[in-house]
């Protein structure tokens, strides 16, 4: 069965067979996540996670430009007080968290470019399969803000060296600089083959003993508890930063590029 559910012209669905679970969103602008989405992408995951029939969970994207470009900069203009700032923010603290939540693996299928919350999507998964043209980019301090909420798990998965670097000079960094950091654990040579490889893990998942993922999941977490206030605390202060006229300059210059 799928579930659309329409959300400020972007969407997620989400469709369960043979034990994998797929959870796609999309967005007319670059696959960029407005706060509506990301609590309807939270929330699939919390419905999947006490789904006995969907055993591993793959998340993806639609089209072929880029994965995720990240916070929807026509809602961040529209941000007025700190608490609909942080409010927007804390959406993609509920989407790591459920992420981590949930007791299946969840593979990420990374087509294209992954920009600021993208790249916190893939390494809020537990496996990511990459194309070549699945570039990085933390654009965060190009905006006036950071990449706070997303950061810890980044720094989780890539460790604390990677990740400054990306955060300091937010340069693009290519699939394999992504490889060989520890964000994507394998990149295919085309897309074809990376639909390929996905379906091949999902389904040698899908078969394996859900108690010892389980169990593997939660050492996947260790270290991780805090994150349940701490991701809060980072979007109150992004929900502060995006409102300083240095951020307010940078989105009225992208509003015109």
């Amino acid at each position: 069965m799928t579930v659309p559910s329409s959300l400020a012209a972007g969407t997620v669905s989400h469709d369960t067979a043979h034990g994998i679970a797929t959870v796609t969103f999309s967005h007319p602008k670059g696959n960029s996540l407005p706060s509506a989405l990301l609590l309807e992408l939270a929330r699939t995951f919390d419905v999947l996670a006490t789904r006995e029939d969907a055993r591993v969970i793959v998340l993806r994207s639609e089209g072929t430009g880029p994965f995720c470009a990240g916070a929807s900069f026509d809602e961040l203009r529209g941000l007025r007080d700190e608490a609909s700032g942080q409010t927007f923010f804390s959406g993609f603290a509920h989407v790591i968290l459920a992420m981590r939540r949930c007791p299946q693996f969840v593979i990420n299928r990374v087509h294209g470019k992954a920009v600021g919350g993208g790249v916190g999507l893939v390494a809020a998964s537990d496996y990511a399969i990459a194309a070549p043209g699945a570039s990085i980019r933390l654009s965060e301090l190009a905006v006036g803000i950071g990449p706070f909420v997303v950061g810890p798990v980044i720094e989780h998965r890539i460790g604390r060296g990677h990740f400054t670097a990306l955060s300091v000079d937010h340069d693009w960094r290519d699939a394999a600089w992504a490889l060989g950091a520890g964000l994507y654990a394998k990149v295919t040579a085309t897309v074809p083959e990376l639909d390929v490889a996905v379906n091949a893990l999902a389904q040698k998942l899908a078969n394996a003993n859900p108690a010892a993922m389980r169990e593997l999941k939660q050492i996947f977490r260790d270290g991780t508890a805090h994150w349940d206030t701490l991701l809060f605390e980072r979007a109150a202060v992004s929900g502060s930063l995006i409102l300083t006229p240095p951020a307010q300059a940078a989105l009225e210059a992208l509003s015109r590029s």
